[in-house]
């Protein structure tokens, strides 16, 4: 019998921590062929999504897939996530959370000719906050797409000092 990948409880237990400790849990997801996302959404093959209870709705996050309704411009939709496609899973507030090494083809198509690497398994990295780049500029926010399922209401709470997570590698 195959192993069963650590990734799926990985996802749950950010997820859990985010619920926990009030803080809104994000998923960044790579999207291919196998992943139904609203498309209009998709920004360079990623999509940044709401996952929080207030933002979905029958909400599975399964071993293969996570599956879960939540409205686009008030549009209900329906959305399936392979769980290999999740690149990562953090807290909107304060950046900390897990990343994953996505496999290759789904990250990016390779070029004519170009082998591909086989999929690596979930390698977890820090999420530290960087200060944007020009001070001036607002800091864009990991969901910036319309709809709460892809953008938080503006209520007002603190964003970690302005500050935008980074992923770095640990090894």
């Amino acid at each position: 019998m195959a192993e069963t990948s650590t990734k799926p409880y990985l996802i749950r237990a950010i997820y859990e921590w985010c619920n926990d400790n009030g803080y809104t849990p994000y998923l960044a997801v790579a999207v291919d062929e196998r992943t139904l996302v609203p498309q209009e959404h998709v920004k360079a093959g990623e999509i940044v999504l709401n996952v929080s209870p207030m933002a979905t709705h029958r909400l599975e996050l399964g071993n293969e897939l996570i599956t879960f309704q939540a409205r686009f411009a008030g549009v209900a939709r329906e959305l399936s996530i392979p769980v290999e496609n999740v690149s990562a899973i953090y807290a909107r507030e304060n950046g900390h959370g897990m990343a994953f090494d996505v496999p290759r083809v789904l990250a990016v198509p390779p070029a004519a000719g170009e082998g591909v690497e086989p999929p690596a398994g979930p390698r977890a990295v820090a999420l530290e906050s960087v200060a944007p780049a020009d001070p001036a500029a607002p800091a864009s926010e990991p969901g910036d797409e319309p709809g709460p399922a892809a953008s938080p209401p503006d209520d007002g709470a603190p964003r970690g000092g302005g500050a935008q997570p980074r992923l770095t590698r640990v090894k």
